[in-house]
């Protein structure tokens, strides 16, 4: 191998990094609502513009949720490690809360009803 395959090779990794970094970046579409589901029936919609707390019922017990800022994580439920309260707020479209002693999980909502479009 001479210098210019390392150069193209070099090329090569930055241009693909470059497109995953994009495709991250530009998966990330702004949240209006969350959906709760327990045992995979929607049982709540949530609108994050209204900081507030609910709770729902979980397999385990209540499981409180807190939003605020736009920002959604489960507060307190009954659960053995407690792992749904421990992992804090989610906002992103592509982030979720799966608190699977509770069969509850927590979705956020893209503002549009286009995920994809086609051309």
């Amino acid at each position: 191998m001479n210098k210019s395959d390392f150069a193209l090779i070099g090329f090569l990794i930055v241009i693909i990094s470059l497109i995953f970094i994009l495709l991250y970046f530009g998966n990330n579409k702004k949240v209006s609502n969350a959906i709760v589901y327990y045992e995979d029936k929607e049982i709540l919609k949530i609108d994050l513009s209204k900081d507030k707390i609910y709770t729902v019922k979980g397999y385990n017990g209540d499981v409180r949720i807190k939003v605020k800022n736009k920002k959604i994580k489960v507060l307190k439920e009954d659960s053995p490690l407690h792992l749904c309260s421990k992992q804090g707020y989610i906002s992103k479209s592509y982030e979720s809360i799966i608190c699977l002693p509770n069969k509850i999980v927590i979705k956020l909502e893209n503002n549009s009803d286009i995920d994809v479009i086609a051309g």
